[in-house]
């Protein structure tokens, strides 16, 4: 993506030379400064205004080593959801806006802006139907070169979330990604096996991440499949 570098580096400081988590205010969710911010490691969060982070530590996952739990596990070998990539992005974003009890962080203007990145390469989903052929799970992020991060996952049917991550993780291994940002650790990503490391150790792995920053095509989910399917028939006891 073509981009006015010295528009957006003006609008945001350079995150290694922030002692702050929250580095800017304002802006919009063009496509244009989406990609900027992911190249240097800031995302939005909140837009009343939008408040851009890039926190210290950084929660990240290894890919090769996410975790699934045993139940997953036989879920998955049984079939009981459809897997699809890119299929229902905006109706993703949407699951994963709802929140019980609580204000949610994506809003209309993020499902705008997300819906936007999608349509340009940039942005993905993969999504977890059931028998009837409902939504009943899914997550979505950004993927620029070898870097992915994982924005937020919802579900409606048990494990269905999980399941579709699953199929994420091994297609980003299947493709040679080597950075899952999971920007700031909870006890939903720690019990998936997601760390914490410094800002500057996180900066640094980007760089590299997005050296050749070419959008992502996913793979075939037939693809997908025989890679994890074979992996648990090799290592039942992760994944």
């Amino acid at each position: 993506m073509r981009i006015d570098s010295k528009k957006f580096a003006k609008f945001f400081p350079d995150p290694e030379n922030s002692k702050e988590d929250l580095v800017a205010m304002g802006g919009d969710f063009s496509s244009e400064r989406l990609y900027y911010a992911y190249m240097h490691g800031i995302f939005p969060w909140d837009d009343n205004p939008i408040l851009w982070y890039s926190p210290d530590p950084r929660a990240i996952f290894d890919i090769p080593t996410f975790h699934i739990s045993r139940t997953v596990k036989r879920k998955i070998k049984k079939k009981l959801f459809r897997i699809t990539f890119n299929q229902a992005f905006r109706d993703v974003m949407i699951g994963c806006s709802f929140r019980i009890m609580e204000p949610t962080w994506i809003t209309k203007g993020f499902i705008k802006g997300y819906t936007k990145f999608h349509e340009q390469g940039y942005a993905h989903s993969v999504e977890a139907w059931n028998a009837n052929g409902e939504l009943v799970g899914g997550v979505y992020g950004v993927a620029i070169g070898r870097f992915f991060s994982g924005e937020s996952m919802f579900v409606k049917e048990s494990d269905a979330g999980k399941i579709a991550l699953t199929y994420l993780f091994n297609a980003l291994e299947k493709d040679g990604f080597t950075l899952f940002d999971s920007q700031v650790i909870n006890e939903t990503t720690a019990s998936l096996g997601a760390y914490e490391i410094s800002k500057t150790t996180y900066l640094q792995k980007l760089k590299e991440a997005v050296k050749v920053p070419y959008k992502w095509d996913p793979p075939k989910v037939e693809e997908v499949e025989e890679f994890l399917f074979n992996k648990l028939k090799h290592s039942p006891e992760s994944i």
